[in-house]
């Protein structure tokens, strides 16, 4: 143990980031449900035990697989680092539970789906924008959340005056599409500064390079895609496992359960969602140097030649 312990990396991955199935385990590990009813105590010796192993200053008789569950189980699900897309408010902070867990956002959007007229659909979407917007840097709180919340409501509204002669599946499919729409929004505001100002670029061993723009688009494109598939299985099987439940004489006798129901579904949906979803692309994004902005480009090439051919960037969550 102590030979392992001299040479292990505490800022290394435990599985490989490049595969899908690496990506995968890690993110179950740290999305881990069960770790949101520990106590504060708990993290605060996981956050200590992992600084105390970057420092060199191990305590005695600690295992590596401690070590692990302390970064990946809790540490990293808990506590802001500071990677793209977070505000710098909470960096090195124990992250709120709301804001850590935002994506049970999807499951307030499950309710009331069959009968989403403009008022309930309006509390809904509202609801969604604050829990999204919630981390946002304080300035970029009223646009992101003015802005979020019309397009996904004028998405929502539009499509129900669309489909009132549709089908009744089609009709509860409605939210997702406005869901849909408020990541396309949400996201990109959430993180405007890294479109406006680029994000940091790195070569392979980590030098910063500069600030591209072009791969902070990369990035959130990227996020905007799995945030979008995190909530499409519960908002577009759910619906038609619903439709087919409430045919059932004693769903109809326990209307009032419907939407516990749904919310209990969309949690289970969301457990193996939210890691697959977050595993679609690696967290370590790269981009070819060829495929920069002119400005930066040219900076690449004149300090390192063709030595550098691709940055990394972290794409955030």
């Amino acid at each position: 143990n102590k030979m392992a312990l001299s040479s292990f990396d505490i800022d290394a991955p435990r599985w490989d980031q490049s595969t899908f199935m690496g990506r995968l385990k890690h993110f179950f590990n740290i999305t881990d449900c069960r770790t949101a009813v520990l106590p504060d105590s708990r993290l605060d010796e996981a956050k200590a035990l992992v600084e105390s192993c970057r420092a060199g200053s191990t305590p005695p008789g600690t295992s590596v697989e401690q070590l692990y569950y302390a970064k990946t189980r809790l540490y990293q699900s808990c506590v802001n680092t500071g990677s793209a897309g977070h505000c710098w408010l909470f960096i090195g902070k124990t992250v709120w539970l709301c804001s850590q867990m935002a994506h049970v956002y999807n499951t307030i959007e499950m309710l009331e789906t069959k009968h989403a007229n403009g008022s309930s659909l309006t509390l809904i979407l509202v609801v969604e924008a604050v829990l999204t917007a919630f981390v946002l840097f304080l300035r970029q709180i009223g646009v992101a959340y003015v802005t979020a919340t019309s397009t996904a409501l004028a998405t929502a509204v539009g499509l129900n005056l669309y489909t009132k002669k549709a089908p009744p599946l089609v009709a509860r499919w409605v939210p997702f599409a406005a869901v849909a729409a408020a990541n396309c929004v949400n996201i990109p505001m959430m993180r405007q500064q890294e479109i406006l100002n680029g994000i940091a670029v790195t070569d392979e061993n980590g030098n910063k390079l500069g600030h591209s723009k072009k791969a902070a688009v990369k990035g959130i494109t990227q996020v905007v895609i799995s945030r979008i598939t995190m909530a499409a299985p519960g908002m577009i099987i759910l619906p038609i496992i619903m439709q087919r439940l409430e045919k059932y004489k004693f769903m109809q006798r326990i209307t009032f359960l419907h939407g516990p129901i749904q919310v209990m579904l969309v949690g289970v949906f969301l457990i193996f969602m939210v890691p697959a979803a977050c595993s679609l692309f690696p967290q370590r994004c790269s981009m070819a140097v060829s495929k920069l902005e002119p400005e930066l480009r040219d900076s690449i090439v004149s300090q390192y030649g063709d030595k550098v051919q691709l940055v990394y960037f972290n794409k955030g969550l």
